[in-house]
């Protein structure tokens, strides 16, 4: 490749280009933990400065594709150096059939990343060369600087910024499920965008917020420039690209929209009874809420609403001495989740035991939730005055979420 060579892919900014993989069809992701509605991207990139910089490769699936892209737009010899942000298969998967091609170039990647990839791939024979925050590579009349990112959200994770553009290579931070009709935020409908990327937050990043706060911190500091923020999933962050930032600084500050997430499961419509009983004591007092059947639900879009809330409130069945199913799976979520300064209280219906109310309580305790109320319960089919007191319970419920929020 010599100067005047013209490289047939997408321009970023200036001699950076796009390199990724655009995956329309995906509707699940991390097996099938969450829901991708929008489709994906696996964003990959290149810098064609006096060194040629891959930064980061797309998940395995797509690398027969993503190898030929390579080869006819670039030149496999014209690579000088691969930036491994970060090693999870859906960045690195398809890094050892690209080092088939060039065994000899060098990869840039945090300590415990190459540790990582070591361990991916069985110990290979490459060449590594690590780095920290603050650490400087030249690459010509541009540096890359490099921004420790561990547990955001793997050990091995890092940002890499280039000088001159001025563009920030965010890897998992920033980023958000999506396949738009253009590779930039200000060319697709934004509102799409937000919602993506706070449940993208919501769903990945979210039992991270203490080092978030602290790392979105640390990067402001590093009093660094910068024009455009190049995820490694979804649209690219060009028009005022630091709101992202703001924004997940917001999302880690024990984040609410002050409204109520109902999620219950029922057998007979009894508990959907109380449910709806609830919520209407709940909005008779001004608070929004919204109702969610969690056998029917999207768990992804469950666990952002529940991410938004500032009351979570579940509900079941007593099946077997315990919850339906579909709750369990719910009380796992939250606690892995680890959300923040959130209220609750758990109901159910039962014939003769009634356990899952008591266990769903527990499980709220156990994931962080303060519970403010009593559980309430209904016997078979509840009576009127079953359904006034979970109406009463509602509105009990929204005062506290008030009181709460001042």
């Amino acid at each position: 490749m010599t100067k005047g060579d013209e490289i047939m892919l997408l321009q970023v900014k200036d001699n950076v280009f796009y390199t990724g993989i655009r995956d329309w069809e995906l509707r699940m992701f991390h097996g099938h933990e969450l829901s991708t509605f929008n489709g994906s991207s696996y964003n990959s990139y290149l810098i064609r400065d006096e060194k040629t910089v891959l930064i980061d490769t797309v998940w395995s699936p797509h690398s027969e594709t993503f190898l030929h892209m390579l080869e006819h737009e670039v030149g496999f010899a014209h690579i000088d150096m691969i930036v491994v942000n970060h090693n999870e298969p859906d960045h690195g998967g398809s890094l050892a059939a690209l080092m088939e091609k060039i065994p000899n170039v060098e990869i840039v990647c945090s300590k415990k990343g190459e540790d990582i990839i070591r361990k991916h791939f069985q110990n290979p024979d490459w060449k590594f060369r690590t780095v920290k925050t603050g650490d400087r590579i030249s690459i010509g009349k541009s540096e890359l600087v490099f921004v420790d990112m561990t547990m955001i959200h793997w050990p091995d994770s890092m940002m890499t910024y280039m000088t001159g553009s001025n563009i920030l290579f965010s890897n998992d931070a920033f980023g958000q499920h999506f396949c738009g009709s253009s590779l930039f935020a200000d060319e697709v409908d934004e509102s799409i965008v937000w919602a993506e990327a706070i449940k993208y937050f919501a769903g990945i990043l979210a039992p991270f917020t203490p080092l978030i706060k602290r790392k979105v911190a640390e990067v402001i500091a590093l009093g660094l420039p910068v024009e455009l923020i190049a995820p490694s999933h979804g649209v690219l962050w060009r028009k005022d690209p630091l709101r992202i930032v703001s924004k997940y600084a917001e999302w880690a500050d024990d984040y609410d929209e002050g409204y109520v997430t109902i999620a219950y499961d029922t057998m007979y419509q009894a508990t959907r009874k109380m449910a709806e009983a609830i919520g209407h004591g709940i909005e008779l007092e001004g608070v929004q809420m919204k109702l969610f059947n969690t056998a029917l639900c999207d768990q992804s879009d469950l666990m952002t609403d529940f991410f938004r809330s500032k009351g979570i409130i579940l509900g079941s069945s007593t099946v077997n001495n315990g919850l339906l199913r579909s709750l369990a799976g719910v009380l796992d979520e939250l606690r892995g989740h680890k959300l923040k300064n959130k209220i609750g209280f758990a109901f159910g219906s039962y014939g003769w035991s009634g356990e899952a109310p008591k266990t769903l309580w527990r499980g709220l305790e156990e994931a962080g939730i303060k519970v403010v109320l009593e559980p309430v319960t209904a016997r078979y089919t509840p009576s009127a005055e079953e359904l006034k007191a979970c109406r009463d319970a509602g509105r009990a419920f929204a005062k506290h979420v008030r009181e709460e929020k001042l």
